[in-house]
């Protein structure tokens, strides 16, 4: 059955003016046929959202220590309100709640059907709303509010979202060889610790090589030869904790965590010499960007704070998570999978002189599948948000639900991407499920990017300027590693942001 999202007006409407109301959007379809655009006479019964959000104060803090603390952890959260409603767009409370967030209420949407429409800013608002029912204070980001926690419709979303895409182009030239430079350190060190102790934590390693390859690719700067000296990585991580805290878990007794993470904000003041010490380095490093900023009517302070988070907060944040979780998922992938990807990049990199290149990589397509699925089963953010500019109609697979003006719509992306009525064996990392032309048609559910992967960024939306740079450099890193290495195998553990890895073995390259 396919779905949509009907507009309504503000007053209830009769069943009569309902069967008026033209369809405005459909979304993708739980098949993997091409999807057909709704008419009203095929529209799913409407059922009233389940769930309650408990008495104020309490119902949340309730939900809070659940969704903490609770048996299944975070998805053991969402999945027992859906088998405790039968359905999967539910009421409940995200957390932080008091008293941190004002108003902790949501309409929370736990499949692909449903998700989808929080893609679409001309029925959803997304201002301030990149961290969820709360936003960090801005003393965190120079005194702006950067361009993740601006809507589309404001002045200034067009000229910062154009200014990186100019950050991550104007040096694309060096980005393959900057990568394979950075990385092929990496792996030099874990071999030599790997040799030395007998296993090496990925995470630790990663993060250096994360900020020195974004810094020397993007800006042409190397971070260890300036002010920062190794100190970025450790000074982003705690700007990061700052402004995240509230939705963390660091592993500390649970009434502990939850009065000193989770109740009340941390200080900005603590942090500040630690982000001026980054700022002051994107003044300098970034300069040709800011140029461009100023030529597009962004003031130059702006500049440099937008800069600073994307590079540290969006992209370096996101290999911290993606990279080691998509090490993990091809660790457990096992030795055939791991034969499979060396045999791919191997030939295609000896069919181009023995180079890496972009035509070398577009005759990798068991690699690109296997970053689509890593990003599809262990997305690396895992929640949006949107509030509802009017009076809506959103449907799961089976209903529709009718949605007013200024509630919260949240998505929790992990049960979006796997929806067992869109993927098969949707529980399971499956390298090739992405390859032919049925797994091309499974890209359009592939949302990790707040938007479909078959879609691009514009100005008009909230997609990420850097998705295509993301899934360019997850395909080098596992170019890289099976250049390299025959096999490796891992240890997991669970860490406050993403996964923990070890590496245990790396097996040499043999043919």
């Amino acid at each position: 059955m396919a779905t949509a999202i009907y507009l309504s007006s503000p007053a209830a409407p009769s069943s009569c003016a309902r069967q008026r109301r033209q369809t405005t959007r459909a979304t993708a379809s739980a098949t993997d046929r091409p999807r057909e655009v709704v008419s009203p006479k095929r529209r799913l019964p409407l059922r009233k959202v389940p769930g309650d959000y408990g008495p104020p104060v309490l119902g949340a803090i309730r939900d809070r220590f659940e969704y903490f603390y609770g048996p299944g952890g975070r998805d053991g959260f969402f999945t027992s309100r859906v088998r405790a409603h039968g359905s999967t767009v539910v009421r409940l409370n995200m957390p932080p709640g008091p008293f941190v967030a004002r108003d902790p209420r949501v309409v929370a949407l736990l499949d692909a059907a449903s998700f989808p429409v929080l893609f679409d800013t001309s029925l959803v608002d997304k201002t301030d709303l990149f961290t969820g029912t709360f936003m960090p204070s801005t003393e965190l980001t120079g005194g702006y509010r950067v361009l993740s926690y601006l809507d589309p419709a404001e002045p200034n979303h067009g000229p910062l979202k154009t200014l990186l895409f100019y950050l991550l182009s104007h040096r694309r030239q060096h980005v393959i060889p900057k990568f394979r430079e950075v990385y092929g350190d990496l792996f030099g060190l874990m071999e030599n610790e790997l040799a030395r102790v007998g296993k090496a934590d990925f995470g630790h390693y990663n993060d250096a090589a994360a900020f020195s390859f974004l810094c020397q690719a993007l800006l042409g700067r190397d971070p260890a030869e300036s002010a920062l000296q190794g100190d970025g990585p450790k000074l982003i991580t705690k700007w990061v904790l700052f402004q995240l805290s509230p939705l963390l878990s660091l592993g500390l007794p649970k009434h502990v965590e939850d009065s000193l993470l989770h109740s009340f904000r941390l200080p900005p003041a603590l942090v500040k010499k630690d982000y001026d010490r980054l700022a002051d380095f994107f003044r300098d490093a970034a300069r040709r960007v800011v140029d461009e900023g100023e030529r597009l009517g962004v003031a130059r302070e702006e500049a440099v704070h937008n800069i600073l988070f994307a590079m540290c907060f969006n992209s370096f944040g996101g290999m911290k998570i993606l990279f080691p979780s998509l090490v993990k998922w091809l660790g457990r992938a096992g030795g055939r999978a791991h034969g499979r990807l060396a045999t791919e990049v191997r030939d295609a990199v000896r069919a181009h002189g023995g180079e890496v290149t972009m035509k070398a990589l577009a005759e990798m397509p068991l690699v690109k599948s296997a970053v689509y699925e890593a990003l599809r089963i262990e997305p690396p953010v895992a929640m949006q948000y949107g509030r509802a500019k009017q009076d809506m109609v959103v449907e799961s697979h089976d209903y529709g639900f009718e949605v007013r003006e200024g509630e919260m719509l949240f998505g929790y992306q992990p049960m979006a991407t796997k929806d067992p009525r869109v993927f098969a064996r949707a529980e399971e990392y499956v390298p090739d499920r992405f390859l032919g032309e049925d797994g091309a048609q499974l890209l359009r559910h592939v949302v990790w990017s707040n938007g479909p992967e078959t879609a691009s960024p514009t100005l008009q939306d909230k997609q990420c300027a850097g998705k295509d740079f993301v899934v360019l450099i997850a395909r080098l890193l596992v170019a890289e590693l099976f250049l390299r290495y025959d096999s490796f195998d891992v240890q997991v553990g669970a860490s406050a942001l993403g996964s923990s890895v070890t590496i245990t073995s790396l097996k040499k390259a043999t043919f």
